[in-house]
């Protein structure tokens, strides 16, 4: 996009979002994709059961973290944190970083800048309607999308104990 370009315009109500099934566990529902802002940013509210964890990975892009509900054990520069409702996260561009859902559930906004990693996410994805909250996990699919698209590198398993202590 050149200077003289400009992003257009975007107002997108939550009902009127595409909602994905993501093979990592959990539901995407896509409030802004790359087209939607001229590359700019991705933005996707995120909803996960309790103890969904992800991968040790990195972005090309920064990643972050916006936790509207629930508590998430962020690993990140190699300590791991508490996130409650309200707060944020960020895992710059090439940071290693994972996160484990430590409450009943958990909702979180996830922003990615630049929106170069939307590849990865809907080659790890599927679409669903508003009455699908579940799917089958498969991380096959998950590592599949990110050595065909990138968007993502995948560094080993999730770094938190199987217990998670309050």
């Amino acid at each position: 996009m050149s200077a003289t370009e400009m992003v257009p315009s975007l107002v997108r109500n939550a009902d009127d979002a595409e909602r994905r099934w993501f093979y990592g566990g959990g539901v995407h529902t896509w409030l802004a994709r790359a087209a939607d802002t001229g590359g700019t940013f991705l933005l996707c509210e995120m909803s996960m059961e309790s103890g969904k964890a992800t991968p040790l990975h990195t972005h090309p892009a920064d990643e972050t973290l916006v936790v509207l509900e629930g508590e998430l054990l962020v690993h990140l520069d190699g300590t791991d944190h508490r996130v409650t409702a309200g707060g944020v996260a960020l895992a710059p561009a090439g940071v290693p970083h994972a996160f484990l859902v430590g409450s009943e559930g958990a909702r979180m906004l996830c922003l990615h800048t630049p929106g170069t990693c939307e590849a990865f996410y809907l080659g790890a994805s599927e679409p669903i309607d508003a009455a699908t909250s579940t799917g089958v996990v498969d991380f096959d699919r998950i590592a599949a999308s990110a050595r065909e698209h990138g968007g993502i590198e995948l560094l080993g398993p999730p770094p938190f104990s199987s217990r998670v202590d309050g």
